[in-house]
């Protein structure tokens, strides 16, 4: 039987509460990831920043704001404004089909994995499908 454990990324880009906006938006397109753990100076999972979090508190493109604007207004924005708090985590010892099916039935993108209140990984939709693609590839090479 597979656990969380076995499949989740343990080399995490994670942010502190106090980052800005802006730090958070260069992290995501330069690593091309999705979602930004937030954590304290301790390590202690404490939200999730996503995509889609930073898109609703980015002004619109069509109000036609220069590039050095929206950097500057990203830079007095705290992380701590925009992150989600409610987010549902996970243990490395939950079963794999039990955390696909929470991201599945609840359209989450990922799930924090937590121990003793500390990150220590994340499982996301990607990370099934490459499981996902493993499993096909040996399937059909039978």
């Amino acid at each position: 039987m597979l656990n969380v454990g076995d499949l989740m990324t343990t080399e995490l880009f994670t942010l502190l509460e106090t980052d800005t906006l802006k730090t958070a938006r260069s992290l995501m397109q330069l690593a091309r990831i999705r979602h930004i753990p937030i954590v304290d100076e301790h390590g202690r999972f404490i939200g999730l920043l996503t995509h889609r979090d930073i898109l609703e508190a980015t002004i619109s493109r069509f109000a036609e704001v220069e590039n050095s604007v929206q950097d500057e207004i990203d830079s007095g924005i705290p992380v701590s404004e925009i992150m989600r708090t409610d987010v549902r985590r996970v243990p490395p010892d939950m079963r794999l089909r039990d955390a696909a099916e929470m991201l599945f039935r609840h359209k989450y993108g990922c799930l924090p994995v937590v121990e003793s209140g500390i990150l220590v990984g994340i499982v996301t939709e990607a990370d099934f499908l490459k499981l996902t693609i493993s499993l096909l590839d040996a399937v059909e090479t039978v």
